[in-house]
């Protein structure tokens, strides 16, 4: 099993860093690297506690589905969404808000187990962790980006 944690420090208030990070045409903005979209599910818009989306992106040159649901919710301090389908064994991410002052900490806890043993294991020391933080911190640049502009 596989750990990431990040934080993220963005001038602005809780509750608006936290209602863009379930934004699902914002999180389409951040990942325009891989080409992700929502194909099924929430496609638009806020995803909201149990609901799900199903995103389709190019990751190391081959078209992958993923799909997730938001398992927990407490508004405006966590949320998390966890793969029902995907290429991972499973796949986890807890993002945590605290607000001190006007600035937001954003916390991400993503916890995934990858597949194929022995070579997937290697494959996620290589290769995939680092890409997971790289989409990650992007994901959480644009969300400070489009925050800190407001």
């Amino acid at each position: 099993m596989t750990k990431i944690f990040l934080k993220t420090e963005i001038n602005g208030l809780k509750s608006i860093v936290f209602d863009l990070s379930r934004n699902i045409d914002v999180h389409k903005k951040s990942v325009r690297l891989t080409n992700e979209t929502a194909i099924d599910g929430v496609q638009s818009g806020l995803i909201n506690y149990k609901e799900t989306v199903t995103w389709r992106g190019k990751h190391f040159g081959f078209y992958l589905t993923h799909k997730s649901r938001i398992t927990q919710m407490k508004l405006y301090d966590y949320f998390v969404d966890e793969m029902e389908e995907g290429k991972f064994k499973s796949f986890k991410h807890e993002h945590l808000f605290k607000e001190k002052n006007g600035v937001t900490l954003m916390e991400d806890i993503i916890t995934y187990e990858v597949p194929y043993g022995f070579f997937g294991k290697i494959f996620d020391f290589l290769f995939l962790k680092k890409h997971l933080i790289n989409l990650i911190e992007e994901r959480n640049k644009v969300l400070k980006e489009i925050t800190e502009h407001l």
